[in-house]
């Protein structure tokens, strides 16, 4: 009987290459490691084709139905994310594929990054830096942020890490989320209002819903005419959960007092983007859960979610 093929088409920048994980998938058939980035289309089916199990390690490796569909042997996608938005599920689905996710896994990781972030963009750490690198002692006001009200949209494993660390410094959490319950704000020590409410009342406002039809472009020009014009906005959820050409008309108009961003509509964004060329913000390279620990949890989950598939007990099974 032939083995299995477990393929990682893409792993470029580094995730799984070097992970010790993948030594435990050797009993269950041969791993197949690209360590760059497949360039075309063409090249993605030509190194996916004979795969019975695909580790997509990277976001940017996109499996859409123009690719799925010449991949006749393909049973399994294991992702090395929490986010699914690279996959078309309902291709997926059509054809058999079982897709697998990681939700939750890297929650602490991720919310300490958006919690950073906060920090950053408040005390104007990259603005200041930029300013004294070009020989200038700019004297602008920071931002205190205990007893400030932070607004976080999505309160699900990451967005409810942020309210404790939020909670922990003593600032006031309020919350939106699809289904609110009494029970769950009292459990995270928060307040649920609505969305507009929120974007009203507070002096950040940190997005961490996932991707659906729904929150495409859940915060667009009405939202940010809402929120107070010294308030922050963070965003490490994706990156069309935010319409980034109206968050740089609100920067630049003065409408907001700066964002913090580690997600983009592409990615990496273009040189010419003109977010970069913002001076209130604080950007990293959607590298949130980028930590040596982030990176083992994330290798491990995916590694543990083909095993219990092909033990008969599959988990963070998507579609």
């Amino acid at each position: 009987m032939d083995r299995l093929k477990i393929v990682v088409p893409g792993d470029s920048p580094p995730q799984i290459q070097d992970s010790p994980h993948l030594e435990r998938l050797a009993p269950y058939g041969d791993v197949v490691v690209f360590t760059d980035r497949p360039e075309s289309v063409e090249e993605k089916i030509k190194r996916a084709a004979d795969a019975d199990i695909l580790i997509n390690s990277r976001g940017m490796v996109k499996w859409h139905s123009d690719v799925l569909e010449y991949l006749p042997k393909l049973k399994m996608i294991s992702l090395c994310s929490i986010g699914t938005d690279m996959i078309d599920l309902d291709e997926a689905k059509e054809r058999g594929v079982v897709v697998c996710n990681q939700p939750g896994r890297t929650a602490p990781v991720v919310a300490e990054h958006s919690f950073g972030l906060m920090f950053a963009l408040a005390k104007r750490a990259a603005f200041m830096t930029a300013g004294m690198k070009a020989g200038e002692w700019h004297r602008m006001d920071n931002i205190y942020l205990q007893g400030k009200t932070l607004g976080i949209i999505g309160t699900g494993h990451i967005g409810s890490e942020m309210a404790r660390l939020a909670n922990a410094i003593g600032m006031n959490v309020i919350a939106w989320t699809y289904n609110p319950s009494e029970k769950r704000a009292k459990q995270l020590g928060i307040k649920y209002v609505t969305l507009e409410d929120l974007l009203r009342m507070s002096d950040v406002v940190s997005l961490h819903v996932k991707l659906t039809e729904d929150s495409y472009h859940l915060i667009g020009d009405n939202e940010l005419a809402m929120m107070k014009p010294n308030a922050l906005l963070i965003n490490v959820a994706r990156g069309q959960v935010l319409d980034t050409d109206a968050l740089v008309r609100a920067l630049n108009k003065g409408k907001i007092a700066g964002a913090a961003v580690d997600v983009y509509d592409q990615e990496p964004p273009p040189k010419d983007h003109p977010l970069l060329a913002c001076e209130q913000v604080v950007l990293t390279p959607h590298c949130a859960d980028m930590t040596p620990e982030g990176v083992d949890l994330l290798n491990e989950g995916a590694v543990d979610n083909i095993i219990a598939y092909l033990e008969g007990n599959p988990q963070n099974v998507v579609v």
